[in-house]
């Protein structure tokens, strides 16, 4: 089960709207979701989770690129929407080095010429067992917000974003949209 908020910083306050993200393809749609939620550049934090796996912040301030923080990478790559958050510049890879073997491969997965055999092993590793079982990202991404690097590592992806929603005082505004 997924949850997904955006919490918008306005002179008034934090305002939080539950968001859907079927139709987010790619961080640039995310961060212009995000952008939509406030007309006046303010911060606008993007909050994801995934039961008891993992949580992600991202944080767009106004043009800005992006910032992420992803509670753990690999249970994360194992998500649609954690896809959306690990790019490359994230995981410390190249463009396009999501699997070093994936240049001889054809369409269909099988080694140039030969037979596709769905039973056979050969103890290569998925792009997805490459990232790593720990936070990856801007792990200060909310210092200034109250949130400390520390703090922001120690929290448990069960009750990350309710903890987050507190410390900015937002916790009353995040559960009307729970």
């Amino acid at each position: 089960m997924y949850f997904a908020a955006l919490l918008a910083r306005t002179e008034d306050g934090w305002e939080a709207s539950d968001t859907e993200l079927d139709d987010v393809e790619t961080l640039s749609d995310l961060a212009d979701l995000a952008r939509e939620a406030s007309p006046d550049d303010d911060t606008v934090l993007v909050l994801i989770e995934q039961e008891d796996a993992w949580f992600g912040v991202v944080r767009i301030d106004g043009e800005d690129d992006p910032r992420i923080y992803v509670s753990d990478a690999a249970a994360a790559a194992r998500s649609s929407y954690g896809e959306i958050l690990l790019t490359d510049e994230l995981l410390g890879r190249e463009p396009g080095d999501d699997d070093p073997d994936l240049d001889s491969l054809d369409l269909d997965g099988t080694e140039d010429g030969e037979p596709a055999d769905d039973d056979e092993d050969d103890g290569g590793g998925t792009a997805a067992e490459a990232v790593p079982h720990s936070p990856v990202g801007d792990s200060e991404i909310l210092d200034d917000l109250g949130v400390t690097e520390k703090e922001l590592r120690a929290l448990d992806a069960d009750d990350a974003l309710n903890s987050i929603a507190e410390a900015l005082g937002a916790s009353e505004v995040l559960e009307t949209v729970r």
